[in-house]
C-alpha cells in the first residue's frame, strides 16, 4: 500500500507572479515610488495581521468586507481574534495614533503590498490582491483633496493610460448626512415593495449603501432617491467647489456622481473614483476620499485625513492594454564554457564583471556549446562570452554580440578579446 501525496496547488484566488510576469510588477513598483516621491510621500509598512476589532471598528460592522470577506481567526496561543488586513487605511491610522506621528507635523505616507478578502475570484477581483495606498494625514483643506486627484491623473499620464474618467461627489458633514439619512430612510420605506432582501437588511443600518445597488429592479427607485449633495450646507459646498476649481485649473475633466457613497459616518466631504470600461465588470481602478472622523473613532485625537487606493492587479491589467510587451533580460552577459579550467575561470571573470556593475550568468549544468548557446539566447542577454581550451590557453575569450542597441553594430558578430581587457571591453558595450 502506497501513501500517494496529493499535489498541492495555490489557494483559489491567490495567484503566483511568475518570473516573466513579475518584471511588469517591478517596473510598476519602481515607477510608483518615483511618482510618489515627486509629491513628498514616504513609504510606511504596517503588519499584515491586526486585531479584528481594528477593522470592525474602522471599516464598519455592517459592511460586506467585515460581514463576509475578512480572513479572521482566533490565535490559539492567547485566544485573540486576528484578521489579515482587507485594506490599508485602518492599519495606517492605528499606527499613526500608536506612534504619535501627527505630534509635530502632518504626514504624507504610502504603502504597497498584499491585502486579503474572501470574495468569489474573477478578473480584477482576487482573494489576495495588492494595493497602492496613499494617505495625507493632518491636512483639512480642499487643496490636498485636489492634489491627490491631480496626482492620480499624473500616474495615468506616466503609464500612457487614456481611457479613464473621474467621478466626484461630496458626502458633506455629519449633520448634513443625518438630515439626508432621515429623508432617504423615508424614501426607502415608501418603496419597500421593490427592495430586495439585502436592501431591507441595510435600510436602517447603512441606507446609503442601498443606493449603490446593482439590482436592475431597484434602479428607478435609487435614481429617484433624495441626493445627499442637495443637503450640503454652505461650508461643504464651498469645499467641493474649491476642489473642482483646482481640477479645472489642472485641466482635469470630471463628472458629479451623486450615487457615489461610502456609507460610514467617518467619511466626509470629497469622494472620488477613477473608472474605466476596459476591465469588464470591475470598472473602478482607483477610489478615494476624505475620512476626517476615523482618527477619533479609533481612539486618537481628531485629525483630518484623505487618501486613495489603487488595485495593482487591475492597474497592470489596464496598463498592459497600452504598454508594449515587456522583455526583461535575465542578465547582460551570459558566459558559455567548456572544460573544468574554463568553468572555474568563468566564475572569477563573472565576479569581476559584477564588481563593475554588469549582471552575469555563468552557465551551470554542463552541456554542449549548442545547448549552452540556446540557453544564452533564451536569457535575452546582450552578449555571450565563450571560454574554451585553445582560446583560454592563449589568454583570450570569444565575445559574441547577441543583441545590439547600436544600429551600426552587427548582431551575432564574434571577436577575440584578451582576458586582461575583457571586463573593460564588456562594460563599454552594455
Amino acid at each position: 500500500m502506497t501513501n500517494a501525496f496529493t499535489k498541492v496547488t495555490a489557494i483559489r484566488g491567490m495567484n503566483d507572479a511568475l518570473p516573466g510576469q513579475s518584471a511588469r510588477w517591478e517596473q510598476l513598483e519602481s515607477l510608483v515610488r518615483d511618482w510618489l516621491r515627486a509629491y513628498g510621500y514616504r513609504n510606511m509598512r504596517t503588519p499584515i495581521l491586526e486585531h479584528t476589532r481594528l477593522f470592525t471598528r474602522g471599516i464598519g460592522e455592517v459592511t460586506d468586507i467585515v460581514e463576509k470577506e475578512m480572513y479572521s481567526f482566533t490565535d490559539s496561543l492567547n485566544s485573540e481574534s486576528l484578521t489579515m488586513r482587507p485594506e490599508f487605511t485602518a492599519g495606517i491610522v492605528r499606527s499613526c495614533i500608536e506612534n504619535n506621528l501627527l505630534y509635530d507635523r502632518a504626514q504624507r505616507v504610502y504603502a504597497v503590498g498584499p491585502v486579503f478578502r474572501h470574495e468569489r475570484p474573477q478578473r480584477g477581483r482576487y482573494r489576495q490582491f495588492h494595493q497602492i495606498d496613499v494617505e495625507a494625514l493632518g491636512m483639512a483643506g480642499p487643496d490636498i483633496d485636489a492634489e491627490m486627484i491631480v496626482m492620480v491623473a499624473r500616474l495615468w499620464k506616466l503609464l500612457g493610460i487614456t481611457d479613464v474618467r473621474l467621478e466626484l461627489n461630496s458626502l458633506g458633514q455629519a449633520n448634513e448626512r443625518a438630515a439626508h439619512r432621515a429623508a432617504l430612510i423615508n424614501h426607502l420605506e415608501r418603496h419597500g415593495d421593490v427592495l430586495d432582501d439585502e436592501a431591507k437588511r441595510r435600510m436602517y443600518t447603512n441606507p446609503l449603501r442601498v443606493l449603490d445597488t446593482k439590482n436592475p429592479a431597484m434602479q428607478e427607485m435609487a435614481d429617484a432617491a433624495p441626493r445627499l449633495f442637495d443637503y450640503l450646507g454652505e461650508e461643504s459646498r464651498a469645499h467641493f467647489d474649491a476642489v473642482c476649481a483646482r481640477l479645472d485649473d489642472a485641466g482635469i475633466a470630471y463628472r458629479l456622481n451623486p450615487r457615489m457613497v461610502r456609507g460610514l459616518d467617518y467619511y466626509n466631504l470629497t469622494v472620488f473614483e477613477w473608472i474605466t470600461d476596459k476591465l469588464g465588470a470591475q470598472a473602478t481602478v482607483c477610489g478615494g476620499g476624505r475620512y476626517d472622523g476615523l482618527f477619533e473613532l479609533l481612539g486618537g485625537k481628531p485629525a483630518a485625513a484623505v487618501g486613495f487606493a489603487i488595485g495593482m492587479e487591475r492597474l497592470i491589467d489596464l496598463w498592459e492594454q497600452y504598454a508594449p510587451a515587456l522583455i526583461v533580460p535575465e542578465c547582460d552577459v551570459y558566459i558559455v564554457h567548456q572544460g573544468e579550467d574554463a568553468h572555474r575561470r568563468s566564475a572569477m571573470i563573472a565576479e569581476s564583471l559584477r564588481d563593475a556593475g554588469v549582471s552575469v550568468v555563468v552557465h551551470a549544468g554542463g552541456g554542449s556549446f549548442k545547448s549552452q548557446f540556446k540557453r544564452a539566447d533564451a536569457s535575452a542577454a546582450s552578449i555571450a562570452v565563450i571560454l574554451a581550451g585553445d582560446e583560454l590557453a592563449a589568454g583570450s575569450a570569444s565575445v559574441k554580440m547577441l543583441r545590439v542597441a547600436d544600429s551600426s553594430a552587427q548582431a551575432n558578430q564574434q571577436m577575440q578579446v584578451p582576458l586582461d581587457n575583457l571586463v573593460a571591453f564588456l562594460k563599454d558595450r552594455i
